[in-house]
């Protein structure tokens, strides 16, 4: 009984001289794809499962076609080599091989152009050869590590921008740096650019930034209408473009401006992904020294710094625009699905809003913070309190929460003036203070966007909704064009970013 012991062998165990394999990459059988990389910059990891449906064991040797001049690197049984002999897959078993690649610049100067990259990841098993393909888009860029912009400088829309945040040294620490404009320099962004982020990296402003500025030349012709999709608008986001990541918050840091930044201005941009759009600060003289941005015809989305693992892990809250004692002006702007604030006034100063939409019903996360939110009292010291100053006109302000306005302490503003608006406000619907005498604004009544699912948004108007026909002029200046460059009805024009044609 037992000379014959051995035979007992599980056939899984059992290598035999037939069969092949099967394989799996994410959604593909025989390729493993790399969409859209930027050249030295390690990708994510792939995987690629190799399946034995045989009843029993195979050997497989496992060789990457292009060896030492491939840009794609493997990890077989957490091994990371280019190639592995007689490896052996049991029975009705799996193996898992991780895939890698860094591309390098092809030397192609212009633009915006992918480049393919292939290699092949052989499997020879009893005889039969059989291989996957390796696949990578690649895209040339500009690549900003610790960069210090000293002098006045544009940046080429040729290709895009990568901004990554490096190791810098000063004083004795050791800083996080990405890109910084310095006082009294000016960086501007012409029209098309594209900006790229990694993981928690920052632009910080302590001179100017202009981004698509008036002064550049026909940045976009007085009759075209801006769709979503144009070419011309400037558009920050993180550096993960596989299409999971198309619409994830808080991928990377934020545009920082601080207390020397001054006469700031973004028109025709689109800030999504990040965990602040905009973040202004003067933590020394918040009086003296206040940075300003104006915003115009531009769209800040999916906002968060809650939860955040892999862009920032130290953020709590994070906003469309957070301000701590700055100046925000801003004109024919959408602020949607921000996490905790779309608009976060702290410590002061000075916010005119006009025609904008606050759309923020954040259906990828739970929100307990009104939409536009205002304190006058100090981050730090609550006792200090100093002047704060709110226009909002013409603008709709909606969302997912009962209240989507919260005022501090306004009784101490030192203007407070909300004017022909669409409100959602529970705790100051009878607040003649905030919200002025009865028909001054609209109050808790639904604006009717289009379509408000998180996929496919539409925040334009339906015909039948009350932001279309005013009951009275509009409050102040009517800009003569809405957010996507149409045409505003002067006298009568719709409240929020979207002028409403039927």
């Amino acid at each position: 009984m037992l000379t014959l012991l051995p035979g007992c062998e599980p056939k899984e165990n059992l290598v035999q001289t037939s069969g092949s394999l099967e394989f799996r990459s994410e959604f593909r059988t025989d390729t493993v794809l790399f969409d859209t990389v930027f050249t030295t910059i390690k990708t994510v990891t792939k995987r690629l499962w190799v399946y034995n449906r045989n009843r029993g064991a195979v050997k497989t040797d496992i060789s990457l076609a292009g060896a030492a001049g491939t840009p794609f690197s493997v990890i077989i049984n957490g091994d990371a080599r280019p190639s592995a002999q007689d490896v052996t897959i049991r029975g009705r078993d799996s193996l898992l091989v991780l895939v890698r690649a860094v591309l390098g610049d092809n030397g192609q100067a212009t633009t915006a152009k992918q480049f393919l990259v292939t290699d092949d990841l052989r499997f020879r098993t009893n005889g039969n050869e059989q291989v996957v393909r390796l696949v990578a888009y690649g895209q040339n860029a500009y690549f900003h590590r610790a960069d210090f912009i000293n002098t006045d400088t544009t940046w080429p829309t040729d290709k895009p921008h990568v901004i990554i945040n490096s190791n810098y040294a000063a004083g004795g620490q050791v800083y996080q740096v990405g890109v910084v404009v310095a006082q009294n320099a000016t960086l501007r962004i012409p029209k098309g650019a594209r900006i790229y982020l990694h993981a928690g990296a920052y632009l910080q402003v302590n001179g100017t930034l202009l981004v698509n500025d008036l002064t550049e030349p026909a940045a976009f012709v007085p009759t075209d209408t801006v769709k979503a999709n144009n070419a011309n608008i400037v558009r920050f986001q993180g550096d993960r473009l596989e299409p999971y990541y198309a619409e994830v918050p808080g991928q990377w840091g934020g545009i920082v401006f601080t207390g020397t930044s001054k006469d700031n201005r973004i028109r025709y941009a689109e800030i999504k992904n990040a965990t602040f759009g905009a973040l202004l600060i003067s933590p020394d003289n918040p009086t003296a020294r206040r940075p300003d941005l104006t915003m115009e015809n531009s769209v800040v989305r999916n906002i968060s710094g809650s939860n955040v693992s892999f862009a920032n892990a130290n953020a709590s809250s994070g906003g469309g625009i957070m301000s701590f004692s700055g100046t925000v002006t801003a004109t024919n702007c959408l602020f949607t699905n921000c996490g905790e604030f779309a608009v976060l006034g702290v410590g002061g100063g000075i916010y005119n809003f006009n025609f904008c939409t606050f759309a923020n019903f954040t259906p990828s996360f739970r929100r307990e913070t009104a939409s536009l939110t205002f304190t006058n009292e100090d981050a730090v010291n609550p006792q200090v309190k100093r002047p704060l100053t709110l226009n909002l006109r013409n603008s709709i302000v909606w969302g997912s929460l009962e209240d989507e306005l919260f005022v501090k302490n306004h009784p101490e503003y030192a203007a407070l003036s909300i004017r022909n608006s669409l409100l959602r406000t529970k705790e100051y619907a009878t607040t003649p203070a905030v919200i002025g005498a009865a028909g001054v604004n609209l109050i808790n009544t639904e604006p009717l966007f289009k379509r408000t699912s998180f996929t496919n948004p539409d925040y334009t108007l339906q015909d039948n909704s009350p932001a279309t026909a005013p009951r009275r002029p509009a409050a102040g200046t009517v800009p003569p064009r809405d957010l996507r460059n149409l045409l505003r009805k002067m006298n009568t024009p719709s409240l929020g970013a979207y002028e409403h044609n039927k």
